[in-house]
């Protein structure tokens, strides 16, 4: 997998669902390449990625999300919003460097230090309060 380490683009969509399985064969018709699947514990959540490469060389990429549990922040936002867009990531090259950038600027975060995501990564999110009631995640991919 690769991932492009510019800051400022879009690294993917996160996607709520109840289960993976049955919310694949959409992506995979609409051009999109299963990539692979991963477990978060510390998130509680199943994770399967897909992507698509653009003409211009970039790269759209779709994740899918399924709670572990009743304990995951996936499985409570289900519970009170349904299954949908969860979440928005924005690709950083430092992201230690831009939380507290965001901070010093009154960003509210949820995450005020990076904690582990996906593929090796460094993720950290800001509050919906802070950006018109939009999850955005932070992320710094590592490798």
């Amino acid at each position: 997998m690769v991932f492009k380490l510019n800051s400022g683009n879009v690294d993917h969509i996160g996607i709520a669902t109840n289960d993976l399985n049955s919310n694949s064969n959409l992506w995979a018709l609409l051009g999109f390449k299963h990539t692979n699947d991963e477990v978060n514990s510390e998130q509680g959540v199943k994770i399967r990625f897909f992507e698509s490469q653009n003409g211009d060389g970039n790269q759209t990429r779709i994740e899918l999300l399924e709670p572990l549990n009743e304990d995951s922040p996936i499985y409570r936002f289900i519970q009170t919003k349904g299954e949908g867009i969860q979440q928005i990531a924005i690709s950083v090259i430092d992201i230690e460097k831009m939380i507290k950038k965001l901070k010093n600027e009154g960003i509210q975060m949820i995450n005020e230090e990076a904690v582990d995501g996906s593929s090796g990564s460094r993720i950290a999110f800001i509050h919906p309060k802070s950006t018109g009631g939009v999850l955005v995640e932070l992320v710094e991919h590592t490798e």
